[in-house]
């Protein structure tokens, strides 16, 4: 309980003596070409006989680095440009943060986010699994405000900002959004050309390079390329090797005119060792060197990913606007990876999944059994993926009054076709000249990486093949009352309907005692809701209250496996009051809010491996958030959350065995919080840094996994000239132990941080 309070009590310190309590939104300052100019009046005012006045001009001079700051908004449907006038928090990650800490993938990103954890790679999910104000958002993430829902790893090279949106969002995005929505907002073609070449290299052994090259052509057009290329050890943890590329080109035709037309795409290869982290002991992770790997090195995880996108917007007027945009996305997954999944002894019948070992001081395992007698069971988790989604949007935006009230109508419609294969393979070993059961390769020393491939005796044996598709229609509207300028009123409906059906190789006679599904077909129907009023006494502060619900179909992933009984969804509803501040003449964004999310019907797991729509989740929190500049040289970008999460009605299986009422959702820490800061000098020297918290955490539902909490410190300095930078990065200083992301297989999987890291980064503009 001390640690807890001192840290609390350490991040709101470090958050209010800097004056930092706020909010983001997507960059208006942002790197690469220049906004696009408004075109030319084509009714010039005539001749006037008024005598010539001369008018006052004002010269500011460019600031020394990019705004972390981002006032406006690009999702279309939240109904307001100006974040000011959306009742709910939304976080905005921009290029220029992206930059000063060298992220480059979007896990790396969203840690700017308080309440965001990172899950790990599992048997059922690969790619980002990435949990928001503690629910699961592995399906609410989009890209330019189309669902992205394929199971990769994404990269930041492609995007000018990430957006993420606070609370159930149903009315606006359809099915999911349980906690929020994650929105990557690519980088668009402008009227001005340039061209920026990065070249980046770390102490670890990974080089990589980017290019973004931005070309006009003709009077209203442009194209813009963005590609990317990195090679070698991705952390400190053994066997983490990679070798990525993507290229992104975008063409957009009509800047400035009435019409708008988008045509855009990103395509990218992967192949990547993923380290699948190490299995509890006693309680906690096992308590091994950072560096150990109970991955083979023949193991990889190999993506491709194709998507391509066309978006229409055209302008009949200043009041009304038409949006249609449409997306194919494709992801093929290649995975043979291998986990290390239980800890046990070994001898002539060894014991693995089972250790007769109490923890000592530190996790250190002692009654007889050292970390050097104790090894791992090595489990394969091998399959091949194909995602493909088809998605279109049309959305009319209008503007008008009735009598003195102003209106902002936004009404849509949305549809969409998804399609799910997985084919899984097992390898089957022995351990100690000892057959071990199906799926589990063989067997490791838990205290050290040993860096062997897959005995060539071990074949890969085909298992379940999963295939799924799913259709999805939804009509909706958002109307934004304006009663007086300083009164509006935001309410909105959706209806939603989602038919998804599942097949599974396996038990296809469905066989009595055989949990898993053969066959099973499913039709949702969802309304969601969507109301809030603002309060604006000013155009530098925003008081706002909101109510909003979404849904989560069983079949939403397409992934189900276990249950012959179809299930309702889950319903979710969230309810949030908070504060919006502009300061320092607008140069600093504050914000604050308290939120509860409230889950029902939440799928609870049986003895005998079905589900029962019986579950209530419930989190209360806190989040605040700074962004901006305090003086012209000095920036920051900070926050902090905490999360009352509880499982209100859990699993209550015969003698409570597994039972989870009353437990704190798995991946949920009570705070956490972060601060980014720099300082430039003279507009060519820059220092800063800053430091990301992470609070105690559970790796599964039943809480007997318990991650510590930690303190990571980064820095930050760069040396600027206008064509080009030169910039260095220190990722976790003080080379603090700490678990980045976690996954409930396996017990509870936690995957350890990389250690300090150094890296360097050469930038060239033209």
């Amino acid at each position: 309980m001390t640690r807890t309070l001192s840290a609390t009590a350490a991040m709101a310190g470090l958050l209010f003596a800097s004056g930092a309590v706020a909010q983001q939104a997507p960059d208006q300052n942002a790197q690469g070409p220049a906004p696009t100019p408004p075109p030319p009046d084509q009714n010039p005012a005539g001749p006037t006989t008024a005598p010539a006045t001369m008018q006052p001009v004002t010269v500011t001079g460019s600031r020394p680095s990019e705004d972390f700051q981002t006032t406006r908004g690009s999702i279309f449907r939240m109904g307001a440009e100006n974040l000011m006038d959306v009742p709910q928090q939304v976080i905005v990650i921009n290029r220029a943060l992206m930059n000063s800490q060298a992220a480059t993938t979007l896990d790396q990103a969203v840690r700017n986010v308080p309440g965001v954890t990172i899950g790990s790679a599992e048997g059922g999910n690969i790619g980002n699994n990435i949990n928001l104000n503690g629910f699961s958002a592995r399906t609410d993430i989009y890209l330019d405000a189309m669902r992205d829902r394929g199971q990769y790893y994404r990269d930041t090279f492609a995007l000018e900002a990430i957006e993420v949106l606070m609370g159930p969002s149903s009315m606006l995005f359809g099915r999911g959004s349980t906690g929020g929505v994650i929105n990557q907002v690519t980088k668009k073609p402008g009227l001005k050309a340039a061209t920026e070449l990065s070249l980046q290299g770390t102490t670890n052994g990974l080089v990589r390079t980017t290019a973004d090259v931005n070309t006009p052509f003709g009077e209203n057009n442009a194209a813009r390329v963005n590609g990317m290329f990195q090679w070698g050890k991705a952390s400190t943890i053994d066997n983490t090797n990679v070798m990525d590329f993507g290229l992104a080109p975008t063409v957009k035709l009509g800047i400035g005119t009435p019409t708008e037309i988008t045509l855009g795409a990103i395509l990218q290869h992967r192949k990547d060792n993923i380290n699948y982290g190490v299995p509890p002991l006693n309680g906690f992770p096992i308590n091994v060197p950072r560096n150990v790997n109970y991955g083979l090195v023949d193991d990889y995880t190999e993506q491709d990913v194709i998507q391509l996108n066309a978006t229409v917007d055209h302008k009949f007027s200043g009041d009304l606007r038409l949006r249609n945009q449409t997306e194919f996305l494709w992801v093929n997954t290649s995975v043979r990876q291998t986990s290390g999944a239980f800890v046990g002894i070994l001898g002539p019948n060894p014991t693995l999944g089972f250790v007769q070992a109490a923890a000592g001081p530190n996790n250190t395992p002692y009654s007889g059994f050292p970390l050097n007698q104790l090894s791992i069971r090595q489990i394969s988790r091998d399959r091949n993926i194909n995602d493909i989604t088809l998605e279109n949007q049309a959305e009319i935006e209008a503007k008008f009054k009735t009598g003195d009230i102003g209106h902002l109508l936004l009404m849509g419609i949305d549809l969409n076709y998804e399609q799910f294969t997985s084919k899984t393979y097992t390898r089957t070993g022995s351990c100690n000249g000892i057959p071990l059961a199906t799926g589990s390769v063989g067997c490791t020393p838990a205290g050290f990486t040993v860096g062997g491939g897959t005995p060539g005796n071990v074949a890969s044996i085909p298992g379940n093949y999963a295939s799924s598709q799913a259709w999805g229609f939804g009509a909706y509207f958002n109307d934004t009352i304006e009663l007086t300028p300083w009164l509006k009123l935001v309410g909105g409906l959706r209806w939603d309907v989602y038919a998804a059906q599942i097949g599974n190789s396996i038990n296809s006679a469905n066989t009595v005692g055989n949990t898993t599904t053969p066959y099973l077909f499913q039709n949702d129907y969802f309304t969601s809701v969507r109301g809030g009023a603002i309060f604006e006494p000013t155009r530098q502060q925003s008081y706002y209250v909101s109510y909003s619900t979404s849904f989560n179909p069983s079949l939403e992933q397409l992934t189900s496996t276990t249950g012959s009984q179809t299930l309702p969804p889950e319903n979710n509803e969230g309810y949030e009051a908070g504060v919006k501040y502009e300061v320092l003449n607008g140069n600093l964004s504050l914000n604050g809010a308290l939120f509860q999310i409230t889950k029902y019907n939440a799928r609870t797991a049986n003895a005998d491996g079905t589900f029962s729509p019986t579950g209530t989740v419930r989190v209360k929190g806190v989040r605040v958030g700074a962004a901006g500049r305090i003086t012209p040289e000095w920036q920051v970008f900070a926050g902090y959350a905490y999360l009352d999460a509880r499982i209100i009605q859990g699993i209550t299986n015969i003698g409570g065995v597994g039972n989870t009422t009353g437990m704190v959702p798995l991946n949920t820490p009570k705070d956490s919080g972060n601060i980014w800061t720099t300082y430039t000098i003279k507009d060519t020297y820059e220092i800063g840094g800053g430091m990301f918290y992470v609070g105690q955490r559970y790796a599964n539902n039943q809480n007997t996994v318990q991650v510590p909490e930690y303190f990571r410190f980064d820095l930050t300095a760069a040396y600027k000239q206008p064509t080009w930078e030169l910039r260095a990065n220190v990722f976790n200083l003080f080379n603090t132990m700490y678990y980045d992301s976690l996954m409930a297989s396996d017990g509870g999987r936690a995957v350890p941080g990389s250690g300090t890291t150094g890296l360097l980064t050469f930038t060239y503009r033209m």
